[in-house]
């Protein structure tokens, strides 16, 4: 059933004013343009609901008790509507963000924390998960951001590069390396690393090196997070490959992050948005942020 909301408008607006021609003026439309919309609305209804001379306008028994009702859907209306516009004027509200663990894990929180000072009142809620599982996230419109690492083209999403974001070795400031400004990949042969389990991108890139260089390394630990990770390293446990963003901007002490380099490898961190789909005030508030902070704090 179709509501002819300008109509109930237009017959809200002459009932309480009296009159057709300061509704008319009320409404910033011709007094004609006002006529015609009470008269498709009673023709809709197959009713009359006000009474016109060329003197007075009265209400008909029908229209006095319609005018509640009248009102309520227009205040209602009026409602909503403004507070779609102050949602658009402030950016506020909510939205999802589906997001790779390593950057949930350090630079996220910075990202927010920037975000939250524009705009204390939204929320986000935040999918942790791999960079498929964000991408596929993105696709599925279960989230309307997304921050994973770079992958192969797919025609119904929009990526825009962050940053490079380095692969380095992480160890305690006790272990031999600690002091080394860098490392190459075959100065790894036998280190005992920390790996973070399953078929993820980095996870692969890491194996790929390691098997490219012929860099046998010890596995006493696999792990589901990198953050996990983190916490052992800082405990002595032993070393890890890691992104350079899973520590953070100011890194993390006991920790030292050493360049690794003959190759140094690089993950493209990317922001995904659905072509599709456009972005709510608050994500898009969001999607600004990001992208200001990207452009002066580039990891390397």
């Amino acid at each position: 059933m179709k509501i002819d909301f300008a109509g109930i408008q237009a017959f809200v607006s002459v009932a309480e004013l009296g009159g057709f021609s300061r509704a008319a003026r009320e409404l910033h439309i011709t007094q004609t343009a006002l006529t015609r919309r009470v008269q498709k609305l009673e023709a809709y209804l197959g009713l009359r609901l006000l009474d016109r001379t060329t003197r007075s306008v009265a209400l008909t028994a029908v229209g006095q008790g319609f005018l509640p009702k009248a009102r309520a859907i227009v205040g209602e209306m009026s409602s909503a509507v403004g507070q779609l516009r102050e949602m658009a004027r402030t950016s506020s509200g909510s939205f999802t963000l589906a997001c790779m663990s390593t950057m949930s894990a350090r630079l996220l929180p910075l990202l927010i924390r920037n975000y939250a000072d524009l705009h204390p009142g939204n929320r986000i809620r935040l999918l942790d998960m791999t960079s498929n599982d964000v991408r596929e996230a993105v696709l599925n419109r279960k989230a309307e951001l997304g921050i994973a690492i770079h992958g192969e083209a797919h025609p119904e999403l929009n990526e825009r590069f962050l940053f490079d974001d380095a692969l380095v070795f992480c160890c305690h400031e006790s272990h031999p390396f600690a002091a080394r400004p860098r490392l190459n990949w075959k100065d790894l042969q036998g280190s005992d690393l920390i790996m973070v389990r399953g078929f993820t991108a980095t996870r692969l890139l890491i194996e790929y090196h390691l098997l490219t260089h012929g860099v046998r390394a010890g596995n006493a630990y696999e792990v589901q997070y990198h953050s996990t990770a983190v916490n052992l390293v800082e405990a002595g446990v032993g070393c890890a490959v890691l992104p350079w963003s899973a520590l953070g901007p100011g890194g993390r002490s006991p920790i030292r992050r050493i360049e690794l380099v003959g190759p140094k490898v690089h993950r493209r961190v990317m922001l995904f948005t659905h072509k599709n789909a456009s972005l709510s005030p608050s994500a898009q508030a969001f999607f600004d942020v990001v992208m200001r902070v990207s452009a002066s704090k580039t990891p390397t």
